[in-house]
């Protein structure tokens, strides 16, 4: 057992919160992690419950920002919660090391990557510990570290001997600036790189990709089963990338100069089959086979391709193939209606995707708003056909044939509806009928058919870059790609040559002879290493598995170690792809011998995936200064600060604009949350962080309002001098046995509650209230954090003004509350404890009594039965002074509120107004209520209800 060492110097009523963060953080140092509260829990360790508590781990900037701040505090908030609880837990951290990032920075600086990145990992680690994180330290790895790549490259062979890792050209998008592959979601809506800013090219390579898509009605069917576990905003995300739709394709007869060819079409995937008497164009991908095709004998049109590349994917811009048209397939049934018998052009158009569907695109400019907008942009035509009406409403603008002349602003009508006389025999009908009957048609005469969608593409990993792992792969000549033998795992990366961190271009490995060229393991000819490195997300999918078995070199994991983390903390970015690749390794390492063999055959464990419950915290905005006649942002050094309710520009009587934005350099309004720390003390930044927004909302950061947590702090300091000085007046002791127990002391509660005087009786229901409250809200609703500061701060506040007289009362009361805070506030808790209990302790009940550390005591548990609640909550009660249209009209007493102040399932204004509820429906059940609030006035048609104080005050406006 780590035993507290008794304090030996004179305790200082002046609290000083950085003083006691340098003591507790330099002992926790020096103890160690600890995963399990020490003593007598020990004994039954293999029947405890296990919690694996993870944050994403951060890439290693050398800075802290306050999105890390946010995060870390939550998980270890959680962390140290189920270790009181009893939990062996599991609360590790790592290094997203890889990247582009680290590499330009490298090369910015000129120095190796891999030294830079140790650098901030030094860095990172001491500000992590600075603000008082319980890390368990033995677990750390960094995903550039070769102990950790080898397993890796070891998971890449094991996908690519299932068929599941590959080699194929694409159309990709490239970074010419940081010369690398992007994926699709890297790239911004204006087709820039979301890293450099450079404008992204399109060229064909040759690329690695996992096969994803094999998972994917796994991947979409498994999310029903986080239902409730996972925000629904994740969960939607999730859905909307898999994009699972049903719809058809449409086969589109093709002519090349004016005469077809019956092998000659055009496939286009489609939702809306009941708009195809609206086709006025077809649209083709840039690298679709006939635009590639006709490009061979089209200067004009590779000229466009090359220039297009480098377009944004929203672009109107197109090229008209000269010689070559498609036909509606509606008229090989239809015979009757001449507008269907015409040609339709075939553009290319960069807004068509070439990986979604066919690549190509039926264009409906009556019935899609981005089709209408290409083909005004390319055509002359003075009438755009609408075929879909809407159903109560039809188009005044209709003539009989159902054509309209737009005007400039005409809009697509883009809803289902009712089809219009261009439709022929269809005319009438719903669009979910006509759909259904269009199709049935076209599959008739083998031109269309009922298909499932999905947005999904593989997972293209490679990377074009030094920083990352190397892939496992040699290209030999004669043998093709041979995998890298298991034995000689891992292909480590070489030495950096000096000249390339001076500003030479292009990949390193590539002018890595050395390390390029060797021989091929399976015929020992002549061979070369693959130089691409793999996507860092490819580290990221399977990193939480490792810190499982961190040290085990054979294998990434055990199939004894393998389980999902518990709960994993992290920011909404990561909602869509980070979550998603982490699923799809998951689920493929669940297949193999890395897994129990109970988790492959799917008996007992369901289905597979990693994270049981995800948490995502919002962001946190800066307080930003604006110039009110340019907008420019200000220094804080350019505002005077002097008077903060009123801030002005220096040197002026100018207010400046305030708002709350993202954090960034360019805003002057990020926050140093270490020196943050530095100044007010670690306790009382992490508690003004959960205190300030509820965790999934933005967090608006203004330190200035830390000034209530230290008052706060403040008065539960002396509340804990003050009991300690009462109860050694009182010659009251505590057992080294009951400091370590759940409810602390409660063998010496009087046995009859009704003999409580109504100090000690309020002080006891408050304080069983607020444990029930605390420790629903951080295991059931950990997005309601801020309302534990929240709790905390009340009880403080009541046991203050109550001050219990009974020794017992007042010892169970101030130490239930320290317990609480210990999860938040961890030194100051520490300190708290120590202060209280280091001349309490029974020194004749054991030899050598010391105090325990709180962590090495347990949470606690609620102190009363429904039944003792009712018994004190039924003594007195709560004056309520009821005010109608602002005059008072009566007083009457409710009773005191036996639930807690919160509820687990609320949010914080949702436990503030069920609380009121509460009030107000005690207030119509008495005498008084009925009368003034349902017969002198009508309840039903009140207009407003404030409850003030507490419920001390209630105002009613009719």
């Amino acid at each position: 057992m780590r035993l507290a060492t008794t304090s030996a110097t004179p305790i200082s009523r002046k609290l000083d919160l950085p003083a006691i963060d340098r003591k507790w953080q330099e002992k926790w140092q020096a103890e160690g992690p600890r995963s399990l509260p020490d003593g007598a829990n020990k004994e039954n360790r293999g029947n405890r419950p296990k919690s694996y508590i993870l944050s994403m781990f951060p890439y290693p900037s050398g800075t802290l920002h306050m999105g890390h701040l946010r995060v870390y505090t939550i998980s270890d908030v959680l962390a140290r919660f189920y270790r009181m609880r009893g939990h062996e837990v599991l609360h590790p951290m790592g290094w997203d090391a890889f990247g582009l990032p680290a590499e330009n920075a490298a090369i910015e600086r000129g120095i190796d990557p891999a030294e830079w990145t140790k650098q901030n990992i030094a860095k990172m680690k001491e500000q992590l510990r600075s603000i008082s994180t319980s890390f368990d330290w033995d677990r750390e790895l960094a995903t550039c570290s070769p102990e950790f790549y080898e397993h890796t490259q070891r998971i890449f062979l094991m996908l690519y001997q299932k068929g599941l890792a590959y080699q194929a050209e694409a159309l990709v998008n490239y970074d010419p600036v940081d010369k690398t592959v992007l994926a699709n979601e890297q790239v911004d809506a204006n087709g820039f790189s979301w890293r450099s800013g450079a404008k992204v090219e399109k060229l064909k390579l040759k690329q690695w990709f996992f096969r994803i898509t094999d998972f994917k009605e796994m991947l979409l069917k498994d999310l029903d089963s986080l239902t409730g576990a996972w925000p629904e905003r994740v969960l939607t995300m999730q859905r909307n990338w898999l994009g699972k739709s049903y719809g058809a394709k449409i086969r589109f007869p093709v002519a090349v100069d004016g005469s077809g060819d019956a092998s000659l079409h055009v496939n286009v995937f489609t939702t809306r089959p009941d708009t195809l008497y609206g086709v006025e164009y077809i649209a083709l991908s840039l690298d679709h086979p006939i635009v590639l095709e006709a490009a061979e004998k089209d200067a004009a049109l590779r000229k466009f391709l090359d220039e297009a590349a480098s377009l944004p994917p929203d672009s109107k811009v197109g090229y008209k193939l000269s010689d070559v048209t498609a036909s509606n397939p509606l008229h090989i049934i239809d015979k009757e209606s001449p507008h269907i018998a015409r040609r339709l052009p075939i553009f290319v158009a960069p807004y068509v995707l070439s990986d979604y569907g066919e690549g190509a695109v039926m264009g409906v400019p009556g019935h899609d708003s981005r089709d209408l907008a290409f083909f005004k942009e390319n055509t002359n035509s003075e009438s755009i056909p609408v075929v879909i009406e809407p159903e109560h409403s039809p188009n005044p603008n209709n003539d009989s044939t159902g054509t309209v002349t737009p005007p400039n602003d005409m809009k697509a009508f883009t809803q289902e509806g009712i089809l219009t006389s261009r439709c022929w025999k269809y005319q009438g009908l719903h669009s979910r009928e006509a759909k259904n009957q269009i199709v049935t048609d076209l599959k008739g005469v083998g031109h269309g058919d009922f298909v499932e969608q999905w947005r999904l593409r593989d997972w293209l990993i490679s990377r074009q870059r030094y920083w990352g792992a190397p892939i496992p792969i040699i290209h030999c000549e004669s043998c093709g790609p041979v995998p890298v033998p298991e034995d000689q795992l891992p292909v480590r990366l070489p030495k950096i040559e000096d000249d390339w961190l001076k500003g030479k271009k292009g990949n390193p490995l590539e002018s890595s002879q050395d390390w390029v060229n060797t021989k091929c393991p399976s015929c020992s000819g002549p061979a070369k290493r693959d130089t691409d490195t793999m996507d860092t997300f490819v580290d990221s999918s399977w990193y939480y598995l490792r810190f499982l078995d961190a040290h085990n070199k054979e294998q990434p994991f055990s199939p004894s170690a393998a389980r999902p983390v518990d709960i994993y903390i992290g920011g909404v970015e990561h909602a869509i792809l980070h979550l998603l690749y982490a699923r799809f390794i998951y689920k493929f390492l669940s297949q193999t011998e890395l897994f129990p063999e109970i988790a492959r055959t799917g008996d007992v464990l369901g289905p597979s995936e990693p994270f049981k419950t995800v948490l995502t915290q919002g962001m946190v905005h800066g307080k930003t200064y604006t110039e009110p006649s340019t907008g420019r942002f200000l220094l804080p050094s350019e505002v005077d600060l002097s008077n903060p309710n009123k801030p002005l520009i220096k040197g002026t009587q100018v207010a400046p604009n305030i708002s709350f934005e993202k954090m960034s350099k360019s805003k002057h309004n990020g926050v140093d949350p270490t020196s943050c720390a530095l100044q007010y003390g670690a306790d009382a930044t992490r508690a003004h962080v959960l205190f300030s927004a509820p965790v999934s909302e933005v967090l608006e950061w203004d330190d200035t309002k830390i000034v209530g947590i230290e008052r706060w702090f403040g008065r539960l300091w002396k509340l804990v001098l003050d009991a300690k000085q009462s109860l050694a007046l009182a010659s009251f002791t505590v057992s080294q046995n009951d400091l370590q127990k759940s409810s602390g002391a409660t063998s010496k509660l009087p046995s009859l509650l009704q003999g409580l005087g109504d100090s000690d009786a309020d002080g006891l229901l408050h304080t069983h209230q607020t444990i029930v409250s605390v420790t629903n809200c951080i295991e059931n609703n950990p997005y309601g954090l801020n309302t534990v500061i929240s709790d905390l701060t009340k009880l403080t506040n009541t046991l203050t003004s109550s001050n219990p007289t009974s020794p017992q009362v007042l010892y169970l009361c101030v130490s239930s509350l320290v317990r609480l805070l210990a999860p938040v506030a961890p030194a100051l808790a520490s300190e708290c404890w120590e202060v209280l209990n280091d001349t309490l302790i029974d020194q004749n009940a054991s030899t050598g009594a010391r105090v325990p550390d709180i962590f090495d005591c347990a949470w606690p548990s609620p102190l009363l039965t429904s039944e003792q609640a009712d018994v004190l909550s039924a003594r007195g009660g709560q004056i309520v002074a009821v005010q109608i249209n602002g005059k008072l009209r009566f007083t009457v007493t409710i009773p005191r509120r036996l639930s807690p102040t919160t509820s687990a399932e609320s949010s914080d204004s949702g436990a503030v107004t069920d609380e009121q509820d509460w009030i107000i429906s005690r207030i119509l059940e008495t005498d008084e209520g009925r009368v003034w609030l349902r017969e002198k006035n009508d309840w039903e048609k009140r207009r407003r209800v404030v409850v003030v104080k507490g419920g001390k005050l209630v105002n009613i406006v009719f």
